[in-house]
């Protein structure tokens, strides 16, 4: 196929920036870059394959000759600027909340519901990293058997509040007070129950999104699922501890070989080794990590595990990417 003209909404940020160097390093057909950002960063480059390239500032003419549009600026900016880049002709794939709960906008994670890309109005959503870490893991199970049940506890990294979230643990490690701080509280040698807004339901908004992004994603419209989102002082990489019900008791090795098949997925399962997934070892890496595959104690048809993945990589920049590769590539 031709190389593409690609923009990339919100290049500066950490995402952004991930998304060239995914870009770059998948061999995308590009034919040109276009980063794009806000008027702070006008006058700044970007590094895409080596080549330095100055950064424009975004606008609703920015998308003129555009194939495709990637996102990554926050849901103010998707919502203002995405329309005018479909109007422009291109496909958006967008990694904020914006669209994710829209009807008609397909919600993707390619290993799991590529499917759904199949009718699109132009407009495609990234799932929330976390989202896409858990979904990665339990649907190689729900291939085995229905799930009933999905329950789960995040251990989230500074990332997850983009380059200022990691600047201010590395500035907090140091003994400095980072000014302003993207978090309630001190991150380094803590953690807290309360990654974005409180909602009336005693819920936040993040955990609310991890619910509902599952049940549509997988289809799991009537599954009980639950979440608690914690921030931990980790630079990079979100842990989550999962447990599912499924409708039959499935084998723990029918659960490692399914797990060990699925694209995308490194079973590390020998915990009397010391060897299980961890943060440290998952950062930098595109594929998520599974350990510590163990059934309940009490329930035959429940099984609890350890996932972890890198939230700019495999939660973000490489998803949507390729997102892309399954629209124009396949």
């Amino acid at each position: 196929m031709r190389p593409l003209r690609v923009a990339v909404a919100g290049a500066t940020g950490a995402v952004g920036q991930e998304m060239l160097s995914v870009l770059a390093r998948r061999r995308f057909p590009v034919s040109e870059v276009v980063p794009l950002a806000s008027e702070r960063s006008k006058g700044r480059k970007v590094d895409f394959a080596g080549e330095e390239i100055p950064v424009r500032v975004l606008d609703r003419d920015s998308f003129a000759g555009v194939d495709l549009a990637l996102f990554s600026a926050g849901a103010g900016i998707s919502r203002e600027f995405a329309p005018a880049a479909v109007e422009a002709g291109a496909v958006v794939v967008d990694n904020s909340s914006a669209f994710r709960m829209e009807p008609g906008v397909p919600l993707v994670v390619p290993e799991v519901n590529p499917e759904a890309l199949r009718d699109h109005s132009g407009i495609i959503a990234n799932p929330n990293c976390s989202t896409i870490i858990m979904v990665m893991a339990i649907a190689p199970i729900h291939r085995l058997s229905p799930l009933r049940r999905v329950v789960v506890s995040t251990y989230q990294a500074a990332s997850g509040a983009g380059a200022k979230g990691m600047e201010a643990l590395r500035q907090e490690l140091r003994g400095e007070t980072p000014r302003p701080s993207p978090f309630p509280h001190r991150l380094a040698g803590n953690l807290f129950p309360r990654i974005d807004v409180l909602l009336p339901s005693g819920y936040t908004k993040e955990e609310v999104k991890m619910m509902a992004e599952t049940r549509k994603i997988m289809s799991l419209e009537n599954v009980p699922i639950s979440a608690t989102c914690v921030r931990v002082p980790v630079e990079r990489a979100h842990s989550e501890s999962v447990e599912v019900t499924t409708e039959s008791p499935l084998r723990l090795e029918d659960i490692r070989v399914a797990l060990r098949e699925a694209s995308g997925v490194q079973v590390i399962d020998e915990p009397e080794k010391d060897l299980y997934p961890t943060p440290l070892a998952a950062s930098g890496q595109d594929d998520v990590f599974v350990g510590r595959i163990r059934h309940h104690p009490d329930d035959e048809t429940t099984c609890v595990f350890w996932v972890v993945g890198d939230q700019i990589l495999k939660g973000a920049a490489l998803n949507a990417v390729q997102i892309a590769e399954e629209l124009f590539l396949r």
